[in-house]
C-alpha cells in the first residue's frame, strides 16, 4: 500500500513530522514500513519564473535569451527550448540549485546534479528553466506538460514569480509504503492509514464530510436491481447521476492521484479511483443509457459463456463466475472489470454509479480462472466490509456535485439482505495486563481505543468495535491494539506464566525418532522430498495403467506439470536422490525418508484424503539385500516384535526385481516391502548398479509396537546346545525353518542360529543343507537329554512334513 505524505495530512493536517521519525514511528506501532521516496529529494533552489522579455542568440539560430522574473530579481537564461512565450510562468532553477532528471527523463546521479551559471556560445546563463521530466517526473501524471519543452503553469496554479516551484506542482511529497497484513483490509486506504496515522503521532483524525445534496427526482424511476446470489454479493448499491459533463479534474485531484502513482483521466474517471484509494471500495460506472430495461441483475455466468471486457479481450465464463447483467446480457464481470459494450464515453448523458461487496474468495478464485488481475479485484480479494459501500457511494456523489460533473438524483438502491452488525466484546483490562505483561491502567487503554473509534460503554463495560475493524474479535486483539500504541519498545521483560499442562511428542512421533535413530546408527542419511510429484513418475516406476497408486490428486494450482499431484508412493524423491548421488561418482549412499502419501478415498475429492507415514530406506554400493534386511530387522527388534514378522516372497511390485522382493508380515497385518528395484526402474533414473530398498507402514509398526521389556537375572543352571544340519528343498525359505523351530522349542528354546548354508557335492540336486545351533535352557532346573529330546523329535516331525530331513 502506497500512501503519499500530502494526502495523509488532509486527514491529520497537524502530522509535521520528519519523514524518518514518521517511518520508524509507524513501524513500531504495527504499520510495517517497506520504502518511503522523497519526490523532491534531488530538487533544490527551483522558484516559479516569468519570462519577461525573449531575445535571439546572437551566435546561435537554435538557442534564445530570456529575461527570467524570480520574485526577487530578473536574471538572464540561455535555453535552446522551442516552446516558451514572453508571459509564460515557467519553474526556473537558480543558481547553485538541483534538478532530478535529464530533459528526456533519463536518469542522473543518484544525488542529482547541480545547475551553475555560466556562458552558452558566450552569452551569459544564470540558471535553468526546467522540463517536467528534469523535476523527477513525466507526462504521465502531468498531461499538460509539452512532450518537448519546457514546463508551463497554467492559470489554475495561482502562482506568481517567486513562489516555491516544487510545492506548485506537488512535487514536496515523500510516498511511503507499507506491508499491510491480510487482516488489515481497513488499511488498505488512505482513510484507514489516516487513522493508524493519527493514532500513532497522538493528532485528531478528520474524517471527510459526506453530504449529498441530491437534485430531486426518485432512482427507482431510472433502475432498479437484483440479486440472484445473495452469498457472492451480500450488498450492492447504485445512484444515478444525469447531466453529466465530462471534462478535467481539479488540481489538487490530479496531484493527489499522481502522488500515488495514477494518472489522471477526466473527472469521472479520476472520481472513482479517488474513492476508491481514500476509502478503499473499488466502484464502477456504467452508462445508463447503454443498460437494456434500465435493469441491473447480480447472478451467476453458464459455462461456456464469453464476455468481451473493457480491454478488449474476450474471457471465457464458468458457472462460478459472478456477472454484471442488465436486461439482455451481462455488462460486466462482477468486482474485476466492466464490459465493452457499457463503456462510458465522453457522450454519457446518464451514469448508473455501483458501489458493492462480493466475496473475496470468489473473486480471488474467478480472477485467476479468466486471467485477469485489476486493482479492484485486489481490493476485493481482501473481504471488504459491506458497511463502506455506502459511504463510499456517497463520498463519489458528493464529489460529482462538488466539481460539477452532473446532479445526484435523489434517493438510493441499496440491496443488504443481511447486514453485519457491530461486534461487541467485554473490556477486560486486568487480562490485558496478564497477557501483555503490563501493568497500565484502563484510562490509558481506553484512550487508545477511543483513537481506534472504539465505543466504551460504561455501564455494560464492554466495548463496541466498528465493522471496517474486522480483526477484533477478542480479548487478545484488543491487547494488541494496546500493545503497539503503548510501544512494544516499553514492555519490560517478564517470565511466562506457564501452565500445568506439559507438551509431549505423540507416541506416533517416537516410533518415528526410534527409527531414526536405528537407520542413522546404520549408515543412512535422512532426506526431505516434495510431498507434489508428476504423473510421469508412474511410467518411471512401471506402474500399470489400472494400479490404485495413479489414482492420484490432482493440483487445482500446481506450480508445473512436475508438481502437479500428490505422491501415493515414497520411492521418487528418494529414487532421485540416490540417482543424483550416483551420476556424481558417490560410491556408497545410504537415505532414508519418513514421508506421507496422500491416497484419496474418491475422485474428484469430496473429503480430505487419506495420509500415511511411510519409512522408505534405500540403498546402492556397499551392502545387499540381506543388509538392508538387517536393518529392518534391528528396528522391529527395538520396537518388540522382530520375532514374530514374516518375509514372504512377491512378485505383485512392479518397480522391484520379481525374483527379489517379499512382503513383511506380522500375522496378517502388512508391515510394508522389501526387495531390489527393478533393473529397467533402476535405468529410467539412471542408475547403474544394484539398488536396495524398503518401505515400512509406519501406522501399522506404530501400533504394534511395545517397549515393554522383563527384567531376567543371570541363569542359574546351564544350557544345552544341540546342532542340526538339515537337508530341504531349494525352495524353501529359512523362515519357513524357523517359524517352525519357534513354534516347536516352546518355553525352554533360549535362542537359535542359522550357521550354515550349503549347496553342492554330497547334496542332491535341487536340494540344499541349513544349519542351525539351538540353545534350550530351564530357569528352575538343570536340563537332561530326557528333557531335550522330546522337543526335537517333534521339531523334526514337524520339519518332515515341509520334506525337510536330517542331513546323513
Amino acid at each position: 500500500m502506497n500512501t503519499p505524505i500530502s494526502w495523509i495530512k488532509a486527514y491529520v493536517p497537524d502530522l509535521d513530522v520528519d519523514i524518518r521519525e514518521f517511518v520508524d514511528k509507524m513501524t513500531l506501532s504495527g504499520s510495517h514500513v517497506e520504502s518511503f521516496e522523497q519526490k523532491d529529494k534531488n530538487l533544490n533552489k527551483i522558484v516559479v519564473g516569468r519570462i519577461e522579455k525573449i531575445e535571439r542568440h546572437p551566435d546561435a539560430d537554435k538557442l534564445i535569451v530570456c529575461q527570467v522574473n524570480v520574485g526577487t530579481e530578473t536574471i538572464q537564461i540561455v535555453t535552446g527550448a522551442p516552446n516558451v512565450r514572453e508571459g509564460d510562468l515557467v519553474p526556473t532553477v537558480l543558481d547553485g540549485g538541483k534538478v532530478a532528471g535529464g530533459h528526456d527523463g533519463s536518469p542522473l546521479p543518484e544525488d542529482g546534479i547541480v545547475i551553475k551559471k555560466g556562458k552558452l556560445r558566450g552569452v551569459e546563463s544564470f540558471g535553468m528553466m526546467c522540463s517536467i521530466e528534469e523535476l523527477g517526473s513525466s507526462r504521465d501524471f502531468y498531461p499538460e506538460a509539452p512532450e518537448n519543452g519546457i514546463y508551463i503553469f497554467a492559470e489554475d496554479f495561482g502562482v506568481k514569480p517567486g513562489d516555491d516551484a516544487i510545492a506548485a506542482l506537488g512535487l514536496n511529497d515523500a510516498v511511503v509504503e507499507y506491508e499491510i497484513t491480510s487482516n488489515r483490509v481497513d488499511c488498505f486506504s488512505m482513510i484507514g492509514m489516516a487513522r493508524e496515522v493519527a493514532a500513532t503521532f497522538d493528532k485528531k483524525f478528520y474524517a471527510p464530510e459526506i453530504k449529498v445534496k441530491g437534485s430531486g427526482g426518485d432512482v427507482n424511476d431510472y433502475v432498479s436491481v437484483e440479486v440472484q446470489d445473495t452469498d457472492l454479493c451480500p450488498r450492492y448499491v447504485a445512484r444515478v447521476v444525469k447531466n453529466l459533463k465530462i471534462g478535467p479534474s481539479p488540481k489538487w485531484m490530479r496531484d493527489r492521484l499522481a502522488a500515488q502513482g495514477i494518472r489522471s483521466i477526466n473527472n469521472l474517471v479520476d472520481i472513482t479511483n479517488y474513492v476508491m484509494e481514500e476509502m478503499g471500495q473499488p466502484m464502477h460506472a456504467f452508462d445508463l443509457d447503454t443498460v437494456a430495461g434500465h435493469k441491473i441483475i447480480v447472478r451467476r455466468a453458464k459455462d461456456g459463456d464469453t464476455f468481451v471486457t473493457l480491454d478488449g479481450q474476450e474471457r471465457k465464463m464458468d458457472k462460478d463466475v459472478l456477472m454484471i447483467c442488465d436486461g439482455e446480457k451481462e455488462i460486466g464481470i462482477a468486482g474485476i472489470m466492466g464490459g465493452a459494450n457499457s463503456m462510458v464515453t465522453d457522450e454519457i448523458k446518464t451514469l448508473l454509479f455501483e458501489a458493492a461487496c462480493f466475496d473475496g474468495t470468489n473473486i480471488r478464485l474467478s480472477s485467476k480462472r479468466i486471467g485477469l488481475a485489476t486493482d479492484a479485484a485486489a481490493k476485493f480479494v481482501k473481504g471488504l466490509d459491506p458497511n463502506l459501500a455506502m459511504c463510499a457511494m456517497n463520498r463519489a456523489c458528493q464529489l460529482i456535485e462538488e466539481l460539477g460533473c452532473g446532479e445526484v438524483v435523489d434517493g438510493v438502491i441499496d440491496i443488504y439482505p443481511n447486514p453485519v452488525a457491530e461486534k461487541v466484546l467485554p473490556f477486560e483490562p486486568d487480562k490485558m495486563n496478564k497477557l501483555l505483561g503490563t501493568n497500565l491502567d484502563a484510562d490509558f487503554m481506553l484512550s487508545v481505543f477511543k483513537k481506534l473509534e472504539l465505543v466504551y460503554d460504561e455501564k455494560t463495560n464492554t466495548l463496541t468495535i466498528p465493522t471496517f475493524r474486522q480483526d477484533l474479535n477478542c480479548m487478545a486483539d484488543l491487547a494488541e491494539e494496546v500493545a503497539r500504541f503503548y510501544g512494544y519498545d516499553n514492555i519490560p521483560t517478564t517470565l511466562p506464566h506457564a501452565s500445568a499442562t506439559v507438551g509431549k511428542k505423540s507416541y506416533a512421533e517416537y516410533i518415528n525418532d526410534v527409527a531414526r535413530n536405528v537407520v542413522e546408527s546404520n549408515g543412512f542419511s535422512g532426506g526431505m522430498c516434495y510431498s507434489f510429484e508428476s504423473k510421469k513418475v508412474f511410467d518411471k516406476l512401471l506402474i500399470p495403467e489400472d494400479s490404485m497408486y495413479r489414482q492420484a490428486i490432482e493440483i487445482m494450482n500446481p506450480l508445473g506439470e512436475d508438481f502437479s499431484i500428490m505422491r501415493t508412493l515414497p520411492l521418487n524423491g528418494l529414487l532421485t536422490s540416490l540417482a543424483t548421488n550416483y551420476n556424481r561418482r558417490n560410491k556408497d549412499v545410504r537415505l532414508y525418508e519418513l514421508a506421507n502419501v496422500y491416497i484419496p478415498k474418491a475422485l474428484p475429492l469430496t473429503e480430505l484424503p487419506d495420509e500415511y507415514m511411510k519409512l522408505a530406506l534405500g540403498m546402492y554400493g556397499a551392502g545387499d539385500f540381506f543388509t538392508i534386511k538387517g536393518v529392518v530387522e534391528e528396528l522391529f527388534e527395538k520396537l518388540g516384535f522382530a520375532a514374530e514378522v514374516g518375509y514372504e516372497p512377491t512378485s505383485e511390485h512392479v518397480f522391484l526385481h520379481p525374483g527379489r522382493q517379499a512382503d513383511i508380515t506380522k500375522g496378517k497385518l502388512s508391515l510394508g516391502y522389501i526387495g531390489q528395484l527393478h533393473p529397467e526402474v533402476a535405468d529410467n533414473y539412471g542408475i547403474k548398479t544394484e539398488v536396495y530398498i524398503a518401505v515400512l507402514n509406519m501406522d501399522v509398526v506404530a501400533m504394534i509396537s511395545s517397549f515393554d521389556r522383563k527384567y531376567e537375572g543371570i541363569a542359574k543352571f546351564p544350557a544345552v546346545t544341540r546342532d542340526l544340519s538339515l537337508v530341504a528343498d531349494k525352495s524353501i525359505f529359512v523362515g519357513q525353518i524357523e517359524s517352525v523351530i519357534r513354534k516347536c522349542g516352546g518355553k525352554l528354546l533360549e535362542s537359535y542360529k542359522l550357521f550354515d548354508v550349503y549347496e553342492g557335492a554330497q547334496v542332491a540336486d535341487g536340494k540344499k543343507s541349513v544349519a542351525y545351533s539351538l540353545v534350550f535352557r530351564d530357569k528352575t532346573k538343570t536340563l537332561v537329554d530326557a528333557d531335550v529330546n522330546p522337543i526335537i523329535e517333534k521339531l523334526l516331525a514337524e520339519l518332515g512334513k515341509l520334506g525337510i530331513e536330517i542331513r546323513a
